[in-house]
């Protein structure tokens, strides 16, 4: 039995599109693993673990290029209609937000080799490890929310934003605490605060991914509040 071709290529879409899926959920994963050596090179004074973070970036940088190639490759297959078409497009957002979260684990690791030479020894308030923990955490359920086109999920992920600027601004009065007590802990401390504002780039990162779980489920734009304002309407 012949089985029809446009059946076949109906399914062959379909199967891409899993991959698509599954290579995306890949990509969130090494990301989280590099973000989680960052901190515990950190934590841990290791320098080791911190000249390793920017080797396995490449891996993530070679998931963005096989996952864009993907998603172009699905949108010149057929042309896809309303949510998957916004699962693809969503994709190559979500990759380069996924390529930035390498991007900070980089910093905070290249931080935590500075931190290593310096004489000053400042230890990382439990701020930076909570601040780590709710990022990570933010950066897994968006992608659940996304993979699960589970709306209320991704808005749940919003919301949690604010609870890790609000950590930043904890360890920001600890840094200048130190700072203002004992100038000779000030390259410390300012190397501590730029791990911090990493950890904050992470969650907004992780906050767009939600807000793109949200458009693909709902159609609705709800970046910069675009919702709440007078006269919004869902954008189907």
């Amino acid at each position: 039995m012949t089985i029809p071709e446009q059946a076949v290529g109906h399914r062959t879409f379909h199967d891409k599109l899993d991959t698509l899926k599954r290579r995306l959920v890949a990509m969130s994963q090494r990301a989280e693993e590099l973000l989680e050596l960052a901190v515990e090179a950190l934590l841990k004074r290791d320098r080791g673990k911190a000249q390793a973070v920017p080797d396995q970036d490449r891996d993530v940088d070679e998931l963005e290029i096989e996952i864009e190639g993907l998603a172009i490759s699905l949108l010149a297959l057929q042309q896809p209609m309303a949510r998957d078409l916004r699962f693809i497009i969503s994709a190559i957002r979500i990759t380069g937000d996924l390529e930035r979260v390498g991007d900070h684990a980089v910093n905070i690791a290249q931080a935590a080799q500075r931190m290593a030479d310096l004489r000053a020894l400042v230890v990382p308030p439990p701020e930076i490890r909570e601040m780590a923990y709710r990022a990570r955490k933010m950066l897994s359920d968006s992608l659940d929310a996304v993979v699960r086109l589970d709306a209320n999920l991704g808005r749940d992920v919003c919301a949690r934003d604010d609870q890790v600027d609000a950590l930043g601004e904890s360890v920001f009065r600890i840094m200048l605490t130190h700072m203002m007590e004992d100038p000779a802990t000030i390259s410390a401390s300012l190397e501590m605060l730029l791990v911090s504002r990493n950890l904050e780039r992470v969650a907004d990162l992780a906050t767009n991914i939600a807000e793109d779980a949200v458009f693909l489920v709902e159609g609705k734009t709800i970046k910069h509040h675009v919702e709440d304002r007078p006269g919004a309407v869902p954008e189907g």
